[in-house]
């Protein structure tokens, strides 16, 4: 208890665990203010046109700061500036963060202005179900996010560099205020402005959050900027050598969900409803997935950089094993508890219990791809920090534009429910490809992989979630009314209970090391905090 002020003390400098179990609680909370903001969108709007337009006007702005910034913010820019550190050249690494945020700022004016002036042609192209005054709305909106992407931007290299001091408080709790802000963006202005009101609040709110949170943590450390557009400097030129992969390649992680909704786009609110589905899937996915990679990264890093690559490879595999073994079991439980779930989050006001039938049953096939989701992240960062971003990035490419025509194909064959399928097989492509190649560069070896605990969760997993989805037709929705509270909760309750008395049972008469894995106590990672014992990701000690 006596650690708990320091641990939350901006200068704090953290461990791998305790940055994890920071960030973790970090998304959790967020997540919590991101319920609060869907809910208020939902008892507001409902599954309509207004929604669906919102949703789909993110669109262009993400596609902007991936395609401008995409590796500049946690991702290239941290292996060269945790480089810098290790190295004693804090100068060097102080002068390469100066000028990157000077030139690529302009880049991103520049870039924002620009699709300011075509946001039209690009809505008209990439909704093309949508009947003209929501495409006007869409237009209406995606350019009022559209400077959103320049704070965004700041902010994440800004976030990076205390990253790379280990200090994680103020980067993590920036996407909160971000989330706060949108809601009260709705509240305050909904009346006047309508659902516009919610991209006001989050333009404002990428400003307080992500943008002013991280300045300023990184003004408490005294990191200095000063202009500069001194493109020929080497760490800089180094830093585009790195990131025009990430700028220029397509990633099926970021890509889904713009491909999702250029289909969806057909039928009114069925990208609301596919988007709810995703989103709640999208919160495991932050706490098991996001948290650990993003603390992992500088540690990652640090560790290729000392060239300590066999520690490299087997902090990489372990990480692996423990969140895929976790995710396994989660989706388990996510899947038997799919439509009281859903229904308790989403359905109020103008979101109807049959929105939330349909949305329960994305939510179902979206959660069998937890585990694909969560342990790709990690891969993907080993590579980042072993420095080598073409491999993934023309990977992932090629998978991305491969699996194009299977989600045409699965859409038109099968509703938007094929679009679920389509996300699940893609996202399982994209983890082999990443996993073979860092076997294939000698990386990280998969012949070290514990598979066998891996398939022990997995049976688990299987059996935990058939009993429970079973338990769940028990209690009937109609046992205390149509779509009834009563109901969500008692179906959810029997569900969980159901689960984690199998999951308990079956990891003990599989004699299963998960358990254990996930309490075991190691020792300090890097020298300079030697006094301070270091967790491993998802670890926990006395």
């Amino acid at each position: 208890m006596k650690k708990l002020p320091r641990f939350f003390q901006p200068s704090h400098q953290h461990t791998v665990f305790s940055a994890t179990v920071l960030l973790i609680s970090a998304v959790m909370l967020s997540r919590l203010i991101g319920y609060a903001r869907d809910a208020y969108i939902a008892w507001k709007y409902g599954a309509g046109g207004a929604t669906d337009a919102y949703v789909a006007a993110f669109t262009l702005p993400d596609f902007l700061n991936y395609i401008v910034a995409g590796g500049a913010a946690s991702i290239t820019f941290i292996s060269i500036y945790t480089r810098f550190l290790a190295e004693k050249r804090d100068a060097d690494a102080q002068k390469t963060f100066s000028i990157i945020i000077t030139v690529m700022t302009a880049v991103m004016i520049v870039g924002t202005i620009a699709t300011e002036i075509f946001a039209p042609q690009f809505v008209r192209w990439f909704v093309k179900g949508f009947s003209p005054d929501k495409i006007e709305l869409c237009v209406h909106l995606t350019r009022i996010l559209l400077p959103a992407q320049i704070f965004f931007y700041v902010g994440g290299v800004v976030s990076a560099v205390l990253l790379s001091h280990r200090l994680f408080l103020f980067p993590a709790f920036g996407p909160l205020i971000y989330n706060l802000f949108i809601i009260l963006g709705g509240v305050i202005g909904g009346r006047h402005f309508g659902i516009a009101s919610l991209a006001y609040g989050a333009l404002i709110g990428s400003i307080a959050g992500p943008f002013l949170a991280s300045v300023i943590g990184a003004a408490r450390i005294g990191t200095g900027y000063r202009p500069s557009f001194d493109v020929m400097n080497p760490a800089f030129r180094e830093w585009v050598k790195l990131s025009v992969p990430l700028m220029l390649g397509v990633s099926l992680v970021t890509a889904d969900d713009w491909i999702l909704r250029h289909y969806a786009s057909n039928g009114v609110g069925d990208i609301t409803r596919l988007t709810f589905a995703k989103r709640l899937f999208a919160v495991p996915i932050a706490v098991l997935g996001q948290a650990t990679g993003q603390a992992s990264l500088p540690f990652f890093a640090r560790l290729f950089n000392e060239k300590r690559l066999k520690e490299f490879a087997g902090t990489v595999n372990d990480s692996v094993y423990r969140v895929a073994a976790a995710s396994l079991l989660a989706s388990a439980w996510m899947m038997a508890a799919a439509l009281p779930l859903i229904d308790l989050v989403y359905r109020r006001g103008k979101f109807l219990f049959a929105d939330s039938q349909t949305s329960a049953v994305y939510f179902f096939w979206f959660s069998l791809s937890l585990a694909l989701w969560s342990a790709q992240g990690l891969y993907a960062r080993a590579f980042y920090a072993a420095g080598d971003t073409f491999t993934p990035m023309a990977a992932v490419s090629v998978i991305t534009i491969a699996s194009l025509p299977m989600y045409r194909i699965l859409f038109h064959t099968f509703g938007v429910v094929g679009l679920a399928w389509a996300s699940d097989t893609g996202i399982g492509v994209n983890l082999l490809a990443l996993a073979f190649l860092l076997h294939y560069r000698k990386l990280v070896s998969l012949g070290e992989m514990r598979w066998e605990e891996l398939g022990k969760a997995a049976v688990v997993a299987t059996i935990a979630g058939g009993i429970s989805f079973e338990v769940a037709k028990v209690v009937p929705f109609t046992t205390f009314g149509h779509g009834s509270r009563v109901a969500d909760l008692t179906q959810l309750a029997m569900v969980s209970v159901t689960w984690a008395a199998a999951v308990a049972a079956g990891l003990w008469l599989l004699r299963s090391e998960l358990p254990g894995d996930l309490r075991r106590r190691k020792g300090a990672v890097y020298p300079e905090v030697a006094q301070v014992e270091t967790r491993e990701i998802l670890g926990s000690g006395k």
